[in-house]
């Protein structure tokens, strides 16, 4: 029977690069916005507040956060890492896409935007079946995916986070994909109840001792594939701060069980919709504190990023 060790979470995309590659990628997502409606978006005043020297400083605070996190799986190097992400038109397409699905191969390689270099993992055939055999019996109709083209997982939310936290590849991952950026998504409260059936499942799988899940978006942000934008005079590269503080506190206090009341409308409002991946895995830690939770609204990387780490066996 396996134990759920640590829980983590953090933003992916512009968190994972350099602040100095920022403007560089910024320029490349307004350029989608470009292509997508047909004229530029107005200018973020924020920009210009944002020196050089204010984002390094604040981004190491990021950086050392997701640091901890390598540091402390390398140290407790559970038997699987549950990597919850989703994928936006990259590993699957516009036109054919699951709500919810588990990766049952034994490897993939990770390859796409915001990545450099390829970068391959090992897979969990076992915990995986087991996922989605739990998942399917208490009513979650989870997709299986027991094979990628090329074998190659596109999707960015997935590569980057792990070459961050696990260079050289020593943890097993069972990648979980849920919808977030095609409408109708999954409701916060799905998100929830299915990281309690991945710790159920967790629990049951007899070829594991430990194991730890990671939920990788958000927070606050609204790029140039938004599936929606908030009425303003600067909706593109928005951050709904104070929306994220509200989050924060409550993760901080333990009480991410509250996350499940969320609407879907509330997180597309607010640039929130990869928060489900986050909402996940606090359903399958309960509701207990963070050993590091930070955060830091960047307009140069347009989004709210944030990174956490929950000690399980430490709560």
């Amino acid at each position: 029977m396996g134990q759920l060790i640590a829980g983590a979470a953090s933003s992916h995309a512009f968190a994972l690069e350099d602040p100095s590659a920022w403007d560089t990628v910024r320029g490349r997502v307004r350029d989608v916005y470009i292509r997508r409606f047909g004229a530029p978006p107005p200018e973020q005043p924020r920009l210009a507040q944002e020196t050089d020297e204010d984002v390094q400083r604040r981004y190491a605070k990021l950086r050392n956060a997701l640091g901890h996190i390598r540091e402390q799986l390398a140290a407790s190097r559970p038997d699987v890492l549950v990597l919850v992400a989703d994928d936006q038109d990259e590993t699957f397409t516009e036109d054919t896409y699951p709500q919810i699905a588990v990766y049952l191969g034994k490897e993939f390689i990770c390859r796409g935007r915001h990545q450099a270099a390829e970068w391959r993992a090992r897979g969990h055939p076992e915990l995986a079946r087991a996922i989605l055999t739990e998942c399917v019996e208490r009513d979650i109709d989870m997709a299986a995916v027991g094979t990628l083209p090329e074998n190659v997982l596109l999707a960015h939310a997935f590569g980057p986070v792990l070459r961050t936290i696990d260079p050289e590849g020593q943890i097993p991952v069972v990648p979980v994909f849920v919808n977030c950026i095609h409408l109708p998504a999954p409701s916060p409260a799905r998100c929830y109840y299915l990281g309690q059936t991945i710790a159920a499942a967790i629990e049951k799988c007899g070829g594991i001792r430990t194991a730890a899940i990671y939920g990788s978006g958000g927070l606050s942000h609204f790029p140039a594939s938004y599936p929606g934008y908030p009425k303003g005079d600067f909706p593109f590269g928005g951050i709904i701060e104070d929306y994220d503080h509200m989050l924060l506190e409550k993760l901080r206090a333990g009480r991410g069980s509250e996350l499940a009341k969320l609407t879907s409308q509330e997180l597309l409002e607010n640039g929130e919709i990869e928060l489900r991946s986050w909402i996940t895995m606090l359903g399958a830690i309960g509701d207990v504190p963070p050993e590091v939770l930070v955060y830091e609204p960047f307009y140069r990387g347009i989004m709210g990023m944030g990174v956490g780490f929950w000690n399980l066996t430490a709560a």
